[in-house]
Order: C-alpha cells, then sequence, then structure tokens
C-alpha cells in the first residue's frame, strides 16, 4: 500500500476525514468537557501529545509486532503515553487536572486513537505517523476549541475565562466578557444538551461545505482555448 502525500494527511486529518466531524470518535470528551474553550485546549493538548507520540511507538515496532498481538500493543502503548501525560499535567497544570478529571485517564479508550494506531500507524512508515498523529489531533482539538468557545460564550457571555489554569498568572487577566457583565447566562449552553446541539450544527455546517464545493466542480465545464464546433458529413468507412 502507497503511502499518502503529506499533504493528502493533514487534509484528512484537519477536514476530509476529522475525527471528530467525519468519524464521530470520542464524543465522550468532546461533549463533556468543551464548556469553556481553557478545557477544550486542555484536553486537545493532551490529546495532540498522546496521538503524537502513540503513533510514532506504534510505526517504530510495526515490523515486530504479529498481527495477533497488534490491538493490546497499542493499547499498552497509549496508556503509557496517557499516563505520563497525566503526570505532567499534576505537576504543572494541576488545577486544570481537577477539572478535566476522569477524562484525561479516558484518553486510553478513544477509539480516535487506537483507531489511528491500528489502520495508519501500524502500516507506515514513521514521519507519515507522526503528522498523521499531530494533523488528526490538530483537527480534534480544533471542534473542541469551536464548541468550547459557542458554549461559552453563550454560556456565560465570556471567551478565555480561567485561562491561568493552564498557562499560569500571566493568563489571569486574558479573559473577555463579550455578552456584557449583565447578561444572564444561557443554561443549555452549559448543559450537555448544549453540547450536542453546537456539535450538529458543526456537522451540518461542514456537510454543506463539502456539498456546494462539490456541487461547484460538478458544474465546471473544461472548455479548450481556440476549440471550434466542427460539422462532419459524408460516410466515413
Amino acid at each position: 500500500m502507497a503511502t499518502p502525500s503529506y499533504g493528502e494527511i493533514s487534509r484528512n486529518g484537519l477536514w476530509n476525514n476529522n475525527p471528530a466531524l467525519v468519524q464521530l470518535l470520542g464524543l465522550c470528551p468532546l461533549l463533556a468537557v468543551t464548556g469553556t474553550v481553557v478545557n477544550a485546549i486542555g484536553l486537545g493538548l493532551a490529546t495532540i501529545a498522546v496521538l503524537t507520540c502513540s503513533n510514532l511507538a506504534v510505526s517504530l515496532v510495526r515490523h515486530q509486532m504479529p498481527d495477533t498481538v497488534r490491538l493490546p500493543a497499542s493499547v499498552m502503548i497509549i496508556a503509557t503515553f496517557v499516563t505520563c501525560t497525566e503526570l505532567l499535567m499534576k505537576a504543572f497544570t494541576y488545577e486544570l487536572y481537577l477539572v478535566l478529571g476522569i477524562f484525561i485517564p479516558l484518553i486510553v479508550t478513544n477509539c480516535a486513537i487506537l483507531g489511528r494506531a491500528d489502520a495508519f500507524a501500524s502500516k507506515n512508515p514513521v514521519l507519515p505517523s507522526i503528522v498523521d498523529g499531530f494533523t488528526m489531533g490538530l483537527g480534534f482539538t480544533a471542534v473542541l476549541i469551536t464548541i468550547g468557545a459557542v458554549r461559552e460564550v453563550l454560556g456565560q457571555g465570556t471567551l478565555f475565562a480561567d485561562m491561568d489554569l493552564l498557562l499560569g498568572p500571566m493568563a489571569a487577566d486574558w479573559g473577555i466578557n463579550v455578552l456584557g457583565a449583565n447578561y444572564p447566562g444561557f443554561l443549555v449552553a452549559v448543559l450537555p444538551p448544549g453540547a450536542f446541539l453546537v456539535t450538529g450544527l458543526l456537522i451540518a455546517a461542514k456537510n454543506a461545505i463539502d456539498a456546494g464545493i462539490e456541487r461547484r466542480r460538478s458544474q465546471q465545464v473544461k472548455i479548450v482555448p481556440g476549440a471550434k464546433r466542427v460539422r462532419t458529413t459524408g460516410k466515413i468507412t
């Protein structure tokens, strides 16, 4: 099987085969922790790190792993990097780790990560596997941040609130009061139904954009410059 180009890998991870909007994988943390942008960024960075490192490790040992143990071995590799990520968050962003709670160790069960390790990293060289893991994680993180931003603005009227949980005291004043100090808040946006609604709207928007692009492509007619219509008469033998 030919290895895809880096451009194709990047397009698949960021748009064409986005794990959140196309594959619909990892929806549990996607819906649970995207109440604010800082939560989304924290979980997204953790996911990028685990995806990239696990793809790297699986690709390195792909020739030494028989098919009979490939899946459990991949799970062990992913669990190792999740544990490292969890310990790093405990050491440097402990408050954010407490907010994200069980969803950091649950990265082990994220089907997007296991799926890339099994479907791509175990069959391709190291560099394409690293790019695949990074772009898939980046695409997943972009969706997380988008949902988090929409829910935070609608639910609380703010944006980038509590960024000091991730970046320390220097980010304590980064919060923006988008809808004014007297905004009463929109409870549905903060609760899980709000996450379902925003995710559904994002999926619908992506499908509409893809349909529009495909429609424009189908309407394009290739015309050769200088071509003329020629009428042929008579009998061809």
